[in-house]
């Protein structure tokens, strides 16, 4: 779990894994420099926290994975709530052996609403924006998963495409699908997560999904590494 400054969304987290059956063998936070009581709440969850300087998610994904000890890993952010058989869900697809990247689909919803619009976006955009951009690796099997999507992946295999670029500021999960494509397919599992609303709270519906399509359309055009002042951090 790549996090910063989660203190206000860790709880629910928190609420979410415990009732997760079967369990995780475990669960590592990577912190990015939070200056709020992220790492204190997540140790005393009973989580392995782990401490990353420089920050930077596509290298706190990195340093997660290679914390982890076992085959199988999710990168899971901390807005975002698993089914409760989410453990069991990840094993049974990952006995496919040409699957080598998966995830759930995203519902974006808050406390008074469900984004549908920008939830059958994302949904819509794991198929276009591979079929767009890169066209011969969507007939081969690429899919763009999000980090909303808790996608899940064998250690060995996210190891032998490199991981995620620690260059990336965004997008590096959308990278990292192209890159594991090279190994077998990505795919979008038909079982829901759900994502906290907030960025879209914070900037309206319209204004968020113009930042998507501005983020998605620089980086498939190779604007790959100066893409992070065009997503700031919404908390």
């Amino acid at each position: 779990m790549p996090a910063l400054d989660e203190e206000k969304a860790l709880p629910r987290t928190i609420r979410n894994i415990a009732a997760l059956d079967p369990q995780p063998d475990e669960v590592i936070l990577v912190d990015g420099g939070s200056t709020d009581r992220t790492r204190e709440i997540a140790s005393e969850a009973g989580f392995k926290v782990i401490e990353q300087d420089p920050k930077g998610r596509a290298r706190q994904i990195n340093r997660g994975v290679a914390e982890a000890q076992g085959p199988l890993v999710m990168v899971l952010h901390a807005d975002t709530m698993l089914p409760e058989d989410a453990c069991k869900v990840v094993r049974e697809v990952m006995e496919e052996p040409r699957t080598v990247l998966a995830g759930f689909t995203a519902i974006l919803e808050g406390d008074r609403q469900t984004r549908w619009i920008t939830s059958l976006h994302n949904w819509a955009k794991t198929w276009y924006a591979p079929l767009l951009f890169r066209p011969h690796l969507f007939f081969r099997g690429c899919r763009l998963l999000f980090g909303d999507h808790a996608m899940f992946f064998r250690k060995t295999d996210f190891e032998a495409v490199g991981g995620c670029d620690p260059e990336m500021m965004v997008m590096e999960e959308a990278d990292l699908c192209v890159k594991m494509t090279a190994l077998g397919r990505v795919r979008l599992i038909d079982r829901l997560v759900r994502t906290d609303d907030r960025r879209v709270a914070a900037w309206g519906g319209l204004k968020a999904n113009l930042v998507y399509a501005n983020v998605g359309i620089r980086w498939g055009f190779g604007a790959r590494k100066r893409l992070g002042d065009k997503y700031p951090d919404v908390r």
